[in-house]
């Protein structure tokens, strides 16, 4: 199957670890340029060796210097045809009871999942619409679509709410030639906080989750950037304001 990525440009948020640099070098393979964004400058020096990939360092979660960091991407680099938004994660929060739950701990994970794929949107939408075609994949979870299993509300809330955000963009952008998806992933082992996390559950609780799963066993990175690259492609054109669930199916 042909993609019909070869030399587009996409812009990757949460790009320096786990599903997010996989989805880098997933484009790449399928000949497109990217340009990866991430909070971890040091992480990011990974990719930059890679060809076709320029790397931006900087914090998404605040709406100017989003909006700096992604004009930026456009001065030096000119027509996106895509923004994938993997930017987010707990931001090394577990879960607690309600009553404990602080205003910093709430924001903090509204800031890197919902916030940051919104500025972003707002500058690179304008840019596909005078094109007359894009793609924006978000990265939302199945804790978008059912209680969470990390336990944390706000996490569990802000995935809801991005769904939410993909769905009534889908709306808004579609008459300009720009789909809008989500793919939400399934437990994935993918960059070490996941691998705390699946830690923490200990034998009996790692035996429930593996019993959920249809096909038994966890995702990696791999499986979710299948997914995206096939929501930013071509063979995509007709598909908007559609969550994925990528989870070796959900019991």
């Amino acid at each position: 199957m042909q993609l019909g990525l070869k030399d587009r440009l996409f812009v990757v948020t949460g790009a320096a670890q786990g599903i997010g640099s996989a989805i880098v070098k997933s484009l790449v393979e399928e000949g497109a340029t990217v340009a990866a964004l991430d909070i971890d400058a040091e992480g990011l020096q990974a990719l930059a060796s890679l060809a076709g990939v320029r790397t931006y360092a900087g914090d998404l979660s605040r709406a100017e210097d989003a909006h700096r960091l992604c004009k930026r991407v456009l001065d030096e680099q000119g027509a996106v045809h895509g923004l994938v938004t993997a930017a987010g994660g707990v931001r090394g929060q577990v879960g607690k009871p309600l009553e404990s739950v602080s205003e910093a701990d709430w924001h903090s994970i509204f800031n890197a999942n919902v916030d940051a794929a919104m500025w972003c949107a707002q500058v690179f939408a304008p840019a596909m619409k005078a094109a007359g075609s894009g793609r924006i994949v978000t990265l939302s979870s199945g804790a978008g679509l059912r209680p969470s299993l990390t336990g944390i509300q706000s996490y569990a809330a802000a995935k809801h709410a991005l769904v939410g955000l993909t769905k009534q963009l889908a709306l808004e952008l579609g008459p300009d030639g720009i789909t809008v998806n989500s793919v939400a992933p399934g437990f994935v082992l993918s960059n070490p906080s996941t691998a705390r996390q699946w830690e923490a559950f200990g034998q009996a609780r790692q035996e429930q989750v593996l019993h959920g799963i249809h096909m038994r066993r966890l995702g990696c990175a791999d499986d979710i950037a299948d997914a995206v690259l096939f929501l930013c492609s071509e063979r995509a054109a007709w598909i908007s304001g559609q969550i994925l669930s990528v989870d070796g199916g959900h019991a």
